[in-house]
């Protein structure tokens, strides 16, 4: 059986990278970099969840994400709420990319990529696996460690360190 990712009307193919990205990490960039070779247009999206206690607002989110893409030229950085693939179809995307750390992930994708097809056939979801480096690494992970005065040098981009350690004395 042959899987094809189809090309929106002006032959492009776009893919949509969602999350939180409260704060961006390592793990994030390596899939953004490997998503832009891939696809044509990645558009890296960050879900208005109110119901969430974000560490950072959507706004410094995107500003964030904005900083550390800048230099890849096919990606850009967005914001949605509501069904993703009601956004993905809006957006003229045929791929959603999730990223795979452990087998826990895997599980949970697996439901969301099954009711996203459900919902609009039409829209594959991609998985990539996490980088062996970053196969541990998750927000909330790093946020807890900071939090707790340990060292997250590596683990976030350096312009998101600083952000995060400012963002965390703030809140004392």
């Amino acid at each position: 059986m042959e899987i094809s990712i189809s090309e929106n009307a002006s032959g492009c193919r776009i893919a949509i990278y969602p999350g939180s990205f409260d704060p961006v990490t390592n793990g994030h960039l390596d899939l953004i970099e490997r998503g832009s070779r891939m696809f044509d247009r990645l558009i890296v999206s960050i879900l208005r969840n109110e119901s969430k206690q974000p560490l950072f607002s959507v706004e410094e989110r995107m500003e964030m994400l904005a900083e550390v893409v800048k230099h890849f030229r096919n990606v850009e950085v967005d914001s949605f709420d509501g069904l993703l693939v009601d956004y993905a179809h809006e957006k003229g995307a045929s791929v959603l990319v999730r990223g795979i750390r452990a087998v826990s992930d895997y599980e949970y994708e697996l439901q969301m990529a099954l009711m996203n097809r459900r919902l609009r056939p039409e829209i594959e979801t991609v998985f990539l696996m996490a980088g062996e480096a970053f196969s541990f690494l998750s927000s909330r992970m790093v946020k807890e460690v900071i939090g707790l005065g340990g060292n997250i040098h590596g683990m976030v981009p350096e312009p998101i360190e600083a952000r995060l350690k400012n963002r965390i004395l703030e809140k004392g």
